[in-house]
């Protein structure tokens, strides 16, 4: 076995043979999914533990139109203190450093980011940018291209590219490969997170070929949706990209890391997916560096969750600082 244990995804030779005959069965898919969230879940302390454990594994995003310095001010002010530092010391937590796994931006904002974080000493959070024309993708190769090394020169460590969903919808696999293989080189050191869109793939065998090709591209993440699609986040689509994972793994001992993004709200919601990902890749895929959660308000409610698990009741929506 090659030593690529702890090594990032550097990506294979395209071969169209590993996903050329994919056929997925729906009916089991859908059944394995429906058992996700209906079993007893953890409760007490255990319960506060996961939900920690879901904190550290959330890309705080906020991607709108009316992004300015200010709010951008308040995200990493979050990003750095998830959780009231009150309720951290009542759990004897407050050494711990709990942070998100990354503040998740437009490339205009980066350079934000980097500076705001810099100033309350907090730069081991990493900055992820979206580009390449996010959410569309629908820009010239060498304008996204020069997208992606401006948010990496800015300040960026990680990067979530769109993929040409053209291509995919045609059958031009080899294209999207090597689109992606390009913006990997434009990444340089930092990590790319390929985003599926899978709402708009048209059929599961599709979600599991994107999968395959972007990870074969070199990929580190491989992400459900952009969050701005009419189907985002699902079980179902979730069921088949780890299982994709996996098999990408086992042909190559490359560990390829995955982020549901859009509609992930609640805290129960948070622990169900850190429980899909135990059980079917096991427990490196709970923490931040492979597996990740894009959520601009999930954070609120886990919060909730813990102020309740500390003080016996719900918090009043100014007890809590907002995101």
């Amino acid at each position: 076995m090659k030593d690529k244990m702890s090594a990032r995804n550097l990506g294979v030779d395209f071969d169209e043979s590993w996903f050329q005959n994919v056929y997925v069965n729906l009916p089991a898919v859908k059944r394995r999914a429906e058992t996700l969230g209906t079993r007893r879940t953890v409760k007490k302390q255990w319960q506060a533990a996961w939900l920690l454990r879901a904190v550290s594994c959330i890309d705080l995003t906020t991607l709108s139109g009316d992004d300015t310095l200010t709010n951008v001010q308040r995200l990493c002010f979050k990003a750095k203190w998830p959780i009231r530092q009150d309720l951290m010391k009542n759990m004897n937590l407050q050494d711990l450093g709990l942070t998100v796994g990354a503040i998740c931006v437009y490339p205009n904002r980066v350079s934000d980011c980097a500076k705001v974080l810099k100033s309350i000493d907090a730069t081991h959070i990493p900055v992820a940018s979206v580009a390449t024309g996010f959410p569309s993708g629908q820009m010239p190769l060498k304008t996204r291209l020069e997208e992606i090394r401006q948010a990496v020169a800015d300040g960026a460590s990680e990067i979530d590219i769109v993929i040409n969903r053209q291509y995919a919808l045609s059958g031009n696999w080899k294209g999207i490969y090597e689109e992606i293989r390009l913006m990997k080189e434009a990444c340089g050191e930092a990590h790319l997170k390929t985003i599926l869109a899978t709402g708009d793939l048209g059929s599961l065998c599709n979600v599991y070929r994107a999968s395959m090709v972007c990870m074969m591209a070199g990929a580190d993440f491989i992400k459900t949706s952009t969050g701005k699609e009419s189907v985002n986040a699902t079980f179902v689509v979730a069921l088949v990209m780890v299982r994709a994972i996996r098999e990408y793994y086992h042909r190559t001992d490359y560990k390829v890391g995955f982020k549901p993004a859009g509609g992930i709200r609640s805290a129960k919601d948070s622990c169900t997916w850190l429980s899909l990902m135990k059980e079917e890749l096991g427990d490196e895929w709970t923490k931040p560096n492979m597996f990740r959660i894009g959520a601009s308000g999930l954070l609120i409610d886990i919060e909730r969750q813990i102020f309740h698990f500390v003080t016996g009741h719900y918090a009043a929506t100014h007890e809590l600082p907002m995101a």
